[in-house]
């Protein structure tokens, strides 16, 4: 991973099946008591990002579909707007 630093961390799963997060880590992800976290998992293992991470990331995503000069809540706006004057 050039470029990006990586930081390994122990931790255990208590009774109830929680896992805490190290305090260093969830200073350094502004991740605070009563926060919401996104818990992926998938064929590389669990992966814990806070939820404005996981936010930018989905928002980043669904920027690439369509080009940034077209608004597409503008056409739903006008879809819907449509639909409603054939009622």
């Amino acid at each position: 991973m050039q470029g990006h630093e990586q930081w390994i961390y122990h931790a255990k799963i208590d009774g109830s099946g929680r896992l805490v997060i190290p305090a260093e880590a969830r200073e350094r992800h502004h991740i605070n008591e009563g926060d919401t976290v996104v818990v992926i998992d998938d064929a590389q293992g669990l992966r814990v990002k806070s939820f404005d991470q996981a936010l930018a990331e989905a928002q980043a995503y669904f920027a690439t579909l369509a080009p940034p000069e077209r608004i597409l809540s503008d056409e739903i706006n006008a879809d819907r707007r449509s639909e409603a004057e054939r009622d």
